[in-house]
């Protein structure tokens, strides 16, 4: 049996239009020469859905026209944020599918959904300096940056990754206690930690306790930097980095600096993900959720076991790969990239 030819979308309007009018199946099917069958299930398809075109089927993959997919390509490039009902709209391009469809189709492209990650917001003048600082520093030597000192100031939860962890379980056994995750109001406390690493490994970690000013830094600096530097046989010529907080710029800290001998590299500012370390606070808060503390007592101990247990060898890449990372961020016209 040869395939019923399909009725225009013109025709399937104006049945519709015929049945709102009052007429019966079987006098638009004299009408129009259609069966009554094919007129029923036309008058009926608006009724339920409200609209004449055929739904997609079941079990036959969808496809979208080649005009359909550089539309949804270009629309994506242009605004990356763009929701897939957002894309659905493909009139245009004479088509119309699912939001499955519009998925399948950006990822045959290459592209996933993924959170937006969350930046410092970079001003003209943010986006200037990082330039500046990429070019200026993109053909040091390696030696160069095997003298760097690197440091930094990080927050870590006492159930911070653990409240993501996944498990595997039945359908009813989501509050079994194998397969939840403690919680305490505001991630039951956390500690700042200041700490510091180079090419040869990690530096001291050092708590702070209360809310560290000027002068809560400078004691810092005291009791952990040169220790740090002597663990680490930095030896002559060494250069401290630390970014652009105030308490790091203050008058008194670039004293103290000066007064010990200490040179500092210039930094610019909102730029935390040029700095390698953090890398390094990554790796801690994987291994710490690994051993999953349960008080702030056992969290600051766990912290620095781990943090003096990573390999020195991963210190070591972070700044060989250092150069190839401002590469990046030109490549980027200066804004944030992955390290």
């Amino acid at each position: 049996m040869g395939k019923t030819k399909e009725l225009s979308q013109d025709l399937r309007d104006r049945i519709v239009d015929l049945h709102k009018s009052g007429m019966g199946y079987k006098n638009i099917s004299k009408l129009l020469g259609i069966k009554v069958t094919t007129i029923g299930a036309i008058a009926g398809k608006f009724k339920k859905y409200n609209m004449t075109i055929n739904r997609p089927r079941s079990g036959a993959p969808q496809k979208i026209s080649p005009r359909g997919v550089a539309m949804i390509m270009r629309t994506v490039r242009n605004r990356p944020a763009t929701t897939q009902q957002e894309l659905n709209d493909l009139q245009a391009a004479g088509t119309k599918v699912t939001r499955k469809t519009i998925g399948n189709t950006l990822r045959r492209n290459g592209l996933k959904s993924c959170s937006a990650r969350k930046v410092p917001l970079l001003k003209k003048a943010h986006v200037e300096a990082r330039l500046k600082y990429a070019n200026d520093h993109l053909k040091d030597a390696q030696s160069r940056w095997e003298k760097v000192l690197w440091s930094d100031e990080t927050k870590i939860e006492l159930y911070g990754l653990n409240s993501t962890r996944h498990v595997w379980r039945k359908k009813n056994a989501a509050y079994d206690p194998r397969n939840t995750v403690p919680t305490v109001k505001h991630g039951g406390g956390n500690i700042m930690f200041w700490g510091c690493f180079s090419a040869k490994g990690t530096g001291l970690l050092h708590r702070i306790t209360g809310k560290m000013d000027g002068a809560m830094y400078r004691a810092v600096l005291r009791d952990n930097l040169l220790l740090s530097a002597r663990k680490l046989k930095m030896g002559r010529g060494w250069v401290f980095q630390h970014d652009n907080d105030p308490k790091h710029t203050a008058k008194a800290t670039k004293e103290w600096l000066k007064k010990n001998h200490i040179k500092v590299m210039e930094w610019p500012s909102q730029s935390p993900d040029l700095n390698p370390i953090e890398n390094l606070w990554r790796e801690l808060k994987v291994r710490v959720a690994k051993r999953q503390p349960t008080n702030l007592n056992d969290l600051e101990r766990i912290c620095k076991e781990e943090w003096a247990k990573i390999p020195p060898d991963m210190c070591a890449n972070l700044v060989v790969n250092y150069n190839k990372h401002l590469t990046a961020v030109l490549a980027n016209n200066g804004f944030t990239t992955k390290y």
